[in-house]
């Protein structure tokens, strides 16, 4: 599939949307497909890690973008796959053929319906992109200052994204920071106003914000000073355990203790600010409803060590699905996860990652793969089939069998 590199800039009209679209292969990396925009004056909606292939499950997860608040989650912006069935066929699957594929395949998760080949998205304009980084170290003899600067940050956080700007912010033990701010179609001066708020805030706090703002003339040369540089990119992988979940608009203001409890607790929270609520109308796609009334995308995050026993790694997984994910899942009954940055080992993970689009997504797996041939950990229709500790697989039901 990595091969798979074709890219091509065509005209779309499907009677739901009319413009310029990309088509790519299924090996099309993030960067490449920046790229391939930007000489024609265009932008795609990719990840925030540059060598994230698109049409694998960045998009068939939901897959926010730096660009989300302006245009929606990566399966909002996706209009037809290439895809090859179980059963060895290869379809189409847009808004007009193998609709029950499509909308699967936009959201529902990925590995589980079919292997896609290709795919077509949205393509956007180009613009203008400000941005905005910064860092707030807390004094070891001030610790209770870090909470209300979190709880500054959020009190300001529904203005931003309504704005149309995404953010990616951490805290943890001692420090908070803003990664990078993405505001499309904005300049310089927009974006120090929009933080206004904030800073004043913290000024009340005895703290002067020493922000870095920038302004470029199109959002690749903004994506490679945030996330570059490019074609590697500056995110790290496989370095963390994760927990996640999604936080409601309305949960936000009270959220306070929530985040003492998690600091003390030692995880470091990153939190992606974004408002998707105008995108996915009339249950277009298989993205989780909850997205639509979330303010943050949460990652609970405690660092993964090289050197330690592989046990030891094991028993801090547990501790993030057994300690951590209860602190916050206690204070957002309902709200779910982002499939693609969350706890593998999520006990609920039917309602979390899928909520009520599960029984439609495991008809849909049903009808095209009756074989179980797809399978992805917490994936539609997993729970079919056992994982032993070597990890051979069995169907559940042959499993109970053989233990009778």
């Amino acid at each position: 599939m990595h091969h798979l590199k074709d890219t091509e800039i065509i005209d779309w009209d499907d009677g739901q949307y009319a413009g310029k679209a990309l088509k790519l292969g299924a090996g099309v990396q993030g960067f490449e497909a920046i790229e391939v925009a930007r000489r024609e004056g265009l932008t795609i909606v990719t990840g925030e890690c540059p060598t994230v292939g698109l049409a694998g499950a960045y998009t068939q997860g939901g897959g926010h973008s730096a660009l989300s608040s302006v245009f929606g989650l990566a399966a909002d912006n996706a209009l037809s796959f290439d895809v090859v069935t179980p059963s060895g066929e290869l379809v189409t699957a847009s808004s007009s053929e193998n609709q029950d594929l499509y909308w699967a395949l936009s959201g529902g998760g990925g590995g589980v319906f079919g292997v896609v080949v290709s795919m077509v998205v949205r393509a956007h304009p180009d613009a203008k992109v400000s941005g905005a980084r910064f860092a707030v170290a807390i004094p070891s003899n001030q610790s209770e200052l870090l909470y209300d600067v979190v709880d500054a940050f959020h009190a300001a956080l529904p203005d931003i994204v309504d704005a149309g700007i995404m953010v990616i912010y951490f805290f943890g033990p001692g420090f908070f920071q803003v990664a990078a701010l993405t505001a499309y179609d904005k300049k310089r001066e927009e974006t120090e106003q929009i933080l206004a708020p904030f800073s004043t805030s913290l000024a009340r706090l005895g703290i002067e914000l020493e922000v870095a703002y920038t302004e470029f003339s199109s959002y690749a040369d903004h994506y490679d000073h945030y996330w570059g540089p490019l074609p590697s990119g500056n995110i790290q992988v496989g370095t963390d355990l994760f927990g996640g979940r999604l936080l409601p608009r309305q949960v936000l203001p009270d959220f306070a203790p929530t985040t003492r409890k998690l600091v003390e607790l030692g995880v470091v929270f990153i939190g992606v600010g974004l408002d998707v609520s105008p995108f996915g109308k009339n249950n277009t796609n298989a993205v989780l409803p909850q997205w639509r009334d979330s303010i943050v995308q949460v990652s609970l995050t405690l660092p993964w060590d090289f050197e330690a026993p592989f046990e030891e790694m094991v028993a801090l997984q547990d501790r993030i699905t057994d300690e951590v994910q209860p602190v916050i899942e206690a204070v957002t009954p309902g709200a779910g996860a982002y499939m693609n940055e969350a706890d593998f080992q999520q006990p609920d993970w039917q309602e979390t990652f899928f909520g009520e689009n599960y029984p439609e997504l495991l008809r849909i797996k049903n009808n095209l793969d009756p074989e179980g041939l797809l399978y992805a950990v917490a994936g539609v229709g997993s729970e079919s089939w056992k994982v032993d500790d070597h990890g051979r697989m069995c169907r559940s039901f042959s499993c109970e069998r053989r233990r009778a």
